[in-house]
């Protein structure tokens, strides 16, 4: 529920819109710039739909990924994983190019990282595409059908990519059913003894059903993985779902969770790790001061101004209405998530949207990819900019 904000010394933030073409091959950005354009748009580029934006900035190269659904909007079926990469911003990306595909089963739930030294790693999830949600969370399913963990890995920020390779027996439970990476970015740790550290929030089910938060780790750029922090909520009452994260300034992680499943009133709920994602401080309890509906949400550590201004909020991103997917809001806390106020709105009131992504587009901007439309928020992902500005 909702809790007295405190006083801020932050103004407002601006956003600055422009709106531009897509299809444009990337060019040399000359200066930081605000940038709106639409990314995919549903029943383009071979694919009927577009969903799961995620989004990250590789040494100023951007690059988006999201999940291309062959021939319906349906979450199982035919989809591959497609992305598109800007050298300026966000104001032009280049044409979408196929980054993970197995044929006509499903890979999907994008959760891309950067490492210490700049190279890109992408976690994806497969399922065989006649498979439901439904079948996996009843147990019905055969392993080898099931949600398994694929990694793959760019020296180039996604020029190009190495073959996939599975890591499902290192991170993912006998126990467990359904399994999920994010979706969204992952994050590396930077400060600590664990610094370098990849860390990648996930959720899984058990039989009953029930859900849980769990995390990923690897120590070596991404070559080999382990199983983190777990959270088995079995009362019943907060179940965590689709996870993102953000290592704050004290060193410690924050994860945000949606809440579907639990008993709970609350539609999103947290906790933190003080071990870097190796283990939770506490079960996940409800999320203060957000109002949205069961969605996923993004977060991001805004680093701060360049110029050594103090101004390094923690971001999130995500529906504001309390039970329908639309007005976007981006919303900020400088009390560890404890208190949120709103930054600026993405879309309108009545606007649909639901999914999203946050990175740093350049030295001045935020991004924000969406998903977004007209009369539903599945017509196309969208990319758009904000400016975090101090007194």
């Amino acid at each position: 529920m909702p809790v007295p904000m405190r006083t801020a010394a932050m103004t407002a933030a601006v956003l600055a819109l422009t709106a531009l073409t897509t299809g444009a091959a990337p060019r040399t950005a000359t200066a930081p710039t605000a940038c709106a354009t639409t990314l995919w748009t549903a029943g383009t580029g071979g694919y009927a739909s577009y969903r799961i934006p995620a989004v990250v900035n590789v040494r100023g190269t951007l690059v988006a990924f999201a999940e291309a659904r062959k021939h319906s909007a349906a979450d199982n079926g035919d989809i591959d994983v497609v992305q598109r990469r800007s050298a300026d911003g966000g104001c032009t990306w280049s044409p979408q190019k196929v980054v993970a595909a197995d044929g006509a089963d499903t890979v999907g739930n994008p959760t891309p990282l950067v490492t210490a030294g700049g190279g890109l790693v992408l976690l994806t999830n497969r399922q065989k595409g006649s498979v439901t949600s439904a079948q996996i969370q009843a147990g019905t399913v055969p392993a080898a059908d099931s949600r398994r963990v694929f990694v793959q890995t760019s020296r180039d920020a996604g020029a190009t990519w190495s073959a996939r390779r599975e890591i499902t027996a290192s991170v993912k439970r006998r126990t467990w059913r359904w399994y999920a990476t994010g979706p969204g970015h992952g994050l590396t740790i930077t400060r600590g003894r664990a610094a370098g550290r990849l860390v990648a929030p996930a959720d899984h089910s058990l039989a009953g059903p029930l859900h849980g938060g769990n995390t990923l780790l690897s120590d070596d750029s991404g070559r080999t993985w382990r199983l983190g922090a777990v959270d088995d909520h079995t009362d019943g009452v907060i179940q965590a779902d689709e996870t993102t994260a953000a290592e704050l300034p004290d060193g410690s992680v924050y994860f945000s969770s949606r809440q579907t499943y639990g008993t709970s009133p609350a539609n999103r709920s947290y906790t933190y790790s003080t071990t870097s994602g190796s283990t939770y401080t506490a079960p996940f309890r409800p999320m203060p001061g957000i109002v949205t509906p069961p969605v996923e949400g993004a977060l991001l550590q805004d680093p701060g101004s360049p110029t050594g201004v103090t101004c390094a909020p923690l971001l999130y991103s995500g529906p504001q209405d309390p039970s329908t997917r639309q007005h976007l809001t981006l919303r900020r806390s400088t009390d560890r998530g404890l208190h949120w106020r709103t930054v600026t709105q993405i879309t309108g009131p009545t606007t649909p949207a639901a999914y999203s992504d946050i990175t740093k587009a350049d030295r001045t901007h935020v991004g924000i990819a969406y998903e977004t439309g007209t009369s539903g928020p599945y017509e196309r992902i969208a990319w758009t900019t904000a400016t975090v500005t101090c007194p």
